[in-house]
């Protein structure tokens, strides 16, 4: 049997609202995913009082946009980019959900719903992050101990860089489980 060139892993990358592209674990996780041979789709988006009032449709109609009619593997995510928790489980898309906002019933209902394949992280002190809330999830909850929502632990700033690269490596974890042979696709 003939098989066609295996097709490059896409791994989507949605910011927050204040937590842009260029931010330290979206941007790292960029090059993560660079580094392990797969494609990068990062859309942009300027999140305004639209935006805040409807956060899982905002999100839903830039993912669907950006990405066409293709389906990303993996989804990294961050806070309010988290609201595309919903699409990924109506499509069944795994990701690695940084901050999800779990005072949000929206959002915490779908990471409810996710496979095991997925993966939320959040720090013991962001109010946001409400584990919890999220009880029968099976999904892997990692609570970062004293980060705050931007995953760094104020006043210090040697510990919020040793503790993100404890998150990256959740991250490149998820990422090589892409292309590793008979990896998910």
């Amino acid at each position: 049997m003939e098989t066609g060139p295996a097709r490059t892993p896409l791994v989507l990358v949605l910011a927050g609202a204040g937590y842009g592209q260029q931010a330290p674990l979206l941007r790292w996780s960029t090059t993560i995913a660079r580094e392990c041979g797969c494609a990068v789709l990062a859309p942009d988006w300027t999140v305004d009082d639209a935006a805040r009032a409807d956060p899982v449709g905002f999100v839903t109609q830039h993912v669907a946009t950006a990405l066409g009619d293709r389906l990303p593997d993996l989804v990294v995510a961050k806070s309010f980019g988290c609201s595309a928790l919903p699409w990924a489980v109506a499509h069944e898309v795994p990701g690695v959900w940084l901050t999800p906002v779990l005072t949000d019933d929206t959002v915490r209902d779908a990471l409810a719903t996710v496979s095991d394949g997925d993966v939320a992280v959040g720090g013991s002190a962001d109010p946001m992050w409400r584990p919890d809330r999220v009880t029968h999830t099976r999904a892997r909850l990692v609570t970062v101990v004293g980060a705050d929502h931007a995953l760094e632990v104020p006043g210090d700033w040697r510990r919020s860089q040793r503790l993100q690269v404890e998150v990256l490596s959740v991250v490149e974890e998820q990422v090589a489980a892409l292309v590793r042979p008979g990896g998910r696709r």
